[in-house]
């Protein structure tokens, strides 16, 4: 396992085809999926398996898993950071759930299929099941993961975790003084006197502008998405590296809304809120500066880098005026 995890793939042995990669990668999951099913059947039972048949699993469980490991090691660094981490946690997943098999089989007893068995060969089924979800894209008869695809895959994802964390903030602001009403309710009184589990009218107007940093997170990250989607090629290094920076960045975003939200409950801290805006404004500016030099920002798309540009200062300077008297 810390072969993959710690590892590095090969480069320059031979030519490296793309299509052939993702069809041999597909070939040694299903194979794996088929051994792990074959493994946990010859051990849900009587008769038990002969030392002769427990060897021979063996070797083809150890067989499937280093041709799964030996297929991630196909892919270049040249073919992109971004792409090359989801292929290998998918297969360090497959790696995992084998080994937890195959410990689960060795714990239980042999007279029958246990839940837990059932539960770790399913958990490879499901593994092995992942390449077929990777990010893909189209290419003449062939369906196939680039870089470009792999950085549209994590940017979407992000934009989920933002999206979530966004509409749980407004639905919260939304429920009137006290956002923990619906889940710390004295059940006696039918309300608490604790003040700190209020926003004051000077928190509201603070927690304003915040939320105008978390929308222009929401927004940078559909729109960079978007032209990622339409202008991002992995065509060439230069491309590949570019794509690779702003994935990189980007993944910074939605931790830092999500740290942003969680200061804005109260009792607001209004110093913690300001630093964690600032952080979030500047992984912003970051991410709005990477993709304005990179190539999938062509003229057309340079006016809404610099409306969000703009809108995340004016965010972030009210933020500031509100806490002014916390420095």
């Amino acid at each position: 396992l810390s072969a993959v995890t710690e590892g590095e793939p090969s480069e320059g042995r031979e030519p490296f085809e793309l299509p052939r990669f993702w069809e041999t990668l597909g070939q040694t999951f299903k194979v794996t999926s088929q051994e792990a099913t074959k493994l946990s059947l010859a051990f849900s039972g009587s008769p038990l398996t002969s030392a002769e048949d427990c060897q021979k699993l063996s070797e083809d469980v150890q067989n499937a898993v280093l041709a799964v490991a030996t297929v991630y090691y196909w892919l270049p660094k040249g073919q992109g950071t971004t792409l090359r981490k989801m292929v290998r946690d998918a297969t360090t997943e497959v790696v995992e759930g084998m080994i937890q098999l195959a410990e689960t089989i060795l714990s239980a007893p042999l007279e029958s299929l246990s839940q837990e068995q059932l539960i770790s060969t399913g958990g490879v089924w499901e593994a092995c099941e992942q390449v077929s979800s990777l990010p893909r894209v189209q290419i003449h008869l062939f369906a196939f993961a680039d870089n470009q695809a792999a950085v549209a895959s994590a940017l979407a994802a992000s934009l989920g975790v933002v999206k979530d964390a966004l509409e749980e903030m407004e639905h919260a602001l939304a429920e009137g003084q006290d956002p923990y009403s619906d889940i710390m309710e004295d059940e006696e009184l039918g309300f608490r006197g604790n003040r700190d589990t209020y926003w004051s009218e000077a928190d509201r107007k603070l927690l304003s502008s915040c939320m105008g940093l978390m929308k222009a997170s929401k927004a940078c990250l559909k729109k960079v998405l978007g032209a990622v989607k339409t202008y991002g090629k992995a065509d060439s290094p230069e491309q590949i590296a570019q794509l690779d920076d702003l994935a990189d960045i980007a993944n910074e975003i939605s931790p830092s809304v999500d740290e942003l939200a969680l200061s804005m409950y109260p009792p607001v801290n209004q110093l913690a809120v300001r630093l964690n805006a600032a952080k979030l404004a500047s992984v912003l500016k970051k991410v709005l500066e990477i993709t304005k030099t990179s190539h999938v920002c062509p003229p057309s798309e340079e006016g809404w880098v610099q409306f969000l540009t703009d809108a995340v200062d004016h965010n972030m300077n009210k933020i500031k005026n509100f806490t002014q008297g916390q420095l």
